[in-house]
């Protein structure tokens, strides 16, 4: 039977339970223990595909095709497991089944309440996983803040949870925000006991609190902690800010937080090895040299909307002793006028995934640029198809060349729909999951994953047109990777340029600390090679 440890949070939103909860997973799993991790949003849309990602943060897709909240990349980074689409779930979703169930006749004519019939559908999705028998533990995220009252239902589940379970089997963790106030020179510890006050009126009693806090704090507010709020001074965990967050594994490791842990649920530790992690983090502090890469994106506003890239590339730049610094070009913003201007300092251009027209022709432009001067260059899906789009227009000389995403009407579509794709829904209808990709030998593609055949996740809808090519491939472009069941281009290189490669697939998720993607390793050294 599994255990379960619920993660809640406190005060704030953004205090990193995601990073905590990963932490810890990282502790036990490197402790002998099977981890499995969830989320549950209390969000209404069925799931963040369709949103803004300038609203939410990018969309994380699982192996098998969930798409997920960003706090899923974090999880699969850190415990260095495949997650399901069991491992996230939203209110929305979550109505959304009940409501289907109701129309077809699923509650017998029975008035559909928030409790029971809710509550049991989001206990069934913690107890799915349970009854699997594959894990020792599974770690649930609370999406939102202890008081939001779109929470509530979810807040409800894990009280009856603990109850039917008993305290032995179940253990909570509050992250809740440790103040300090520069004025008055002090940390407040009012925002946590209130928080914890909200807590039990709900019927929750955490076990274990987690306080966050920009700087280190005296024991004596462990002190304060613990009386207020009903639980061990050894219970009340520091973690204050730190330069990386794959560095909290260890800040909980010297506070035995993964013992405490173990001690309530009598979880049955071996001794923990964290070697790699302290080597990973050992490589992070060695990486002084700084290596710029330049992101021209359609949501730069928030950089969340790429927070996979980015920790690929901070993975990969620390597995070369460099510290990377990104450089946010806004592709709304660049013009024929000046795209030579604004990406004329650039090292190396990686041009990431997106959707819909706006910022479509400042990445053609950049995607030019790092052509035409020899840049180092990574595509990565809309990143794929706008090199080829600009290859054609540039090489081959098709003016009106584009993607039917762009302009349906274009006499020369080299990004086309897949046929018999549904176009009509927006939400869940994309190539989504993991795929097999064949690599054709000696090309960059095989040296860089030096193997035949890889796998990789996909998000996108639209496809290269293999009726351009023969075309293609006599001017130069290599079709280095291909899915083979449907004959679909997976990779495109072209050899003359020193380093310029793209992918259909989304690379940055299955990127890990321990072993970084080799498209972004490929791309840095490119970078650092050239500035030699």
């Amino acid at each position: 039977m599994s255990k379960h440890i619920f993660i809640t949070g406190g005060v704030v939103s953004g205090l990193g339970k995601g990073i905590t909860g990963s932490s810890l997973g990282v502790l036990l799993k490197n402790s002998g223990l099977k981890v499995f991790m969830q989320k549950f949003d209390p969000y209404l849309n069925i799931d963040p595909g369709t949103m803004n990602p300038i609203e939410h943060g990018e969309v994380f897709v699982t192996y098998d095709g969930g798409e997920t909240d960003l706090d899923l990349g974090h999880y699969e980074r850190f415990i260095d497991i495949n997650l399901t689409k069991s491992s996230s779930y939203s209110a929305g979703k979550i109505y959304a089944e009940a409501l289907d169930s109701e129309r077809q006749g699923g509650y017998n004519g029975k008035t559909v309440q928030v409790i029971p019939h809710i509550t049991n559908l989001i206990k069934s999705k913690i107890y799915e996983v349970e009854k699997s028998n594959k894990y020792d533990v599974v770690i649930s995220e609370i999406g939102g803040t202890v008081g939001d009252i779109e929470s509530q239902p979810f807040l409800e589940a894990i009280r009856q949870i603990r109850m039917e379970k008993s305290k032995e089997n179940v253990l909570f963790i509050h992250v809740a925000l440790l103040p300090y106030l520069r004025v008055s020179g002090e940390f407040k510890t009012k925002p946590i006991q209130h928080s914890v006050k909200e807590m039990l009126s709900l019927g929750l009693q955490p076990d274990i609190i987690v306080a966050r806090s920009e700087f280190s704090f005296e024991e004596k507010l462990k002190d304060k902690i613990s009386s207020f709020c009903n639980v061990p001074k050894e219970n009340v965990i520091e973690c204050s800010d730190s330069d990386s967050i794959y560095k909290v594994p260890l800040i909980l490791e010297k506070s035995n937080m993964h013992k405490i842990v173990a001690k309530q649920l009598n979880l049955d530790l071996k001794e923990t090895n964290v070697d790699e992690w302290n080597n990973f983090v050992e490589n992070i502090n060695a990486s002084t040299t700084e290596i710029e890469v330049t992101i021209v994106g359609k949501y730069v506003e928030l950089s969340d909307a790429y927070l996979s890239v980015i920790e690929s590339l901070k993975i990969a730049g620390y597995d070369l002793k460099h510290k990377v610094k990104i450089k946010w070009i806004n592709a709304r913003k660049l013009n024929n006028e000046n795209y030579e201007k604004l990406l004329g300092n650039s090292k190396g251009i990686l041009v990431p995934g997106g959707f819909g027209e706006e910022g479509i022709e400042g990445k053609i432009l950049a995607a030019k640029f790092a052509r035409t001067n020899d840049i180092p260059y990574l595509g990565i899906c809309l990143g794929m198809q706008i090199a080829c789009v600009e290859f054609a227009r540039n090489v081959l000389n098709l003016e009106d060349a584009n993607s039917t995403e762009i302009d349906p009407n274009t006499k020369n579509p080299i990004i086309d729909i897949l046929e018999g794709k549904n176009t009509k829904d927006i939400g869940g209808t994309l190539r989504l999951g993991s795929y097999k990709t064949s690599l054709v030998k000696n090309t960059l593609a095989w040296k860089l994953y030096n193997q035949d055949n890889i796998i990789e996740r996909h998000r996108h809808r639209y496809e290269f047109n293999n009726n351009y090519k023969k075309s293609f491939e006599e001017r130069g472009l290599v079709f280095s990777g291909i899915y083979d069941e449907k004959n679909l281009v997976e990779i495109i290189e072209i050899p003359s340029n020193k380093f310029f490669i793209a992918c259909q697939y989304h690379p940055e998720f299955t990127s890990r600390p321990n072993k970084p993607g080799p498209l972004f390793k490929g791309f840095l050294k490119a970078i650092i090679e050239k500035a030699i």
